[in-house]
């Protein structure tokens, strides 16, 4: 999709909130709260890693991402994409396609030793690599792959998501002091919104919703959370 075609962001946002809710991605559970592995209750939950058997689905999603880092960065910006282990490997790889570049991954971890002990794929110093990952919460993995790309000679500046959670007030900044700007489709405010547009949830359900939006660690610690 050519970036001059791209819809405006507030319609890939709305679309693609239709969209995780179409496949069911996304979930509200208020009465029962998801427990996340920090400890953190939520009463909200969502798995990228759904979109990725949806052919449709995921084309469009990886169209709107290509078409806005060309608007938003430029044609000729990346040498290279990388997918961050596990999640963002197969949407790395939907990218690299389209953008007619060489595809690396990051591991969590280094494996062996040596400069690229966390990089899979052929980079060349000074490459500008473009991260890729299924979604951004808090934004430390972010930090973790950026600074494997970087020790090993290449130069990351910005990271493109399907979802970003976009309610802890420290994300953006956080990836900012490292120097990475993020580009996204959707955040929980989009999903919340299409729900209350097809009349989904009881009001309810969707006011303890917006109640964790605004205020996450205080909703978490208040329904039995860290």
């Amino acid at each position: 999709m050519p970036a001059f075609s791209a819809p405006s962001d507030a319609e890939i946002a709305r679309l693609t909130a239709r969209m995780l809710w179409e496949v069911e991605a996304v979930h509200f559970r208020a009465g029962e709260p998801f427990r996340f592995t920090s400890g953190l209750a939520s009463p909200v939950y969502i798995d990228c890693r759904k979109l990725i058997s949806f052919p449709r689905i995921r084309s469009t999603l990886m169209d709107f991402s290509v078409a806005k880092l060309m608007r938003d960065v430029g044609f000729e910006a990346f040498d290279a994409v990388a997918g961050g282990e596990t999640a963002g490997i197969p949407f790395a790889a939907f990218i690299a396609e389209r953008m007619g570049l060489p595809m690396l991954y990051v591991r969590k971890k280094p494996k062996g030793f040596g400069r690229n002990a966390q990089i899979e794929g052929f980079m060349p110093e000074g490459a500008r690599v473009l991260l890729v990952e299924d979604l951004a919460s808090e934004g430390g993995s972010k930090l973790v792959f950026s600074q494997a790309v970087r020790a090993a000679g290449g130069v990351m500046a910005h990271c493109s998501v399907v979802f970003f959670y976009d309610i802890f007030a420290d994300a953006l900044p956080k990836l900012e002091a490292d120097g990475l700007t993020l580009h996204w489709l959707a955040t929980w405010r989009d999903v919340l919104a299409e729900a209350r547009a097809q009349g989904r949830f009881d009001a309810g359900t969707l006011a303890a919703v917006e109640a964790f939006l605004d205020a996450p660690r205080e909703w978490s610690s208040a329904n039995g959370g860290a």
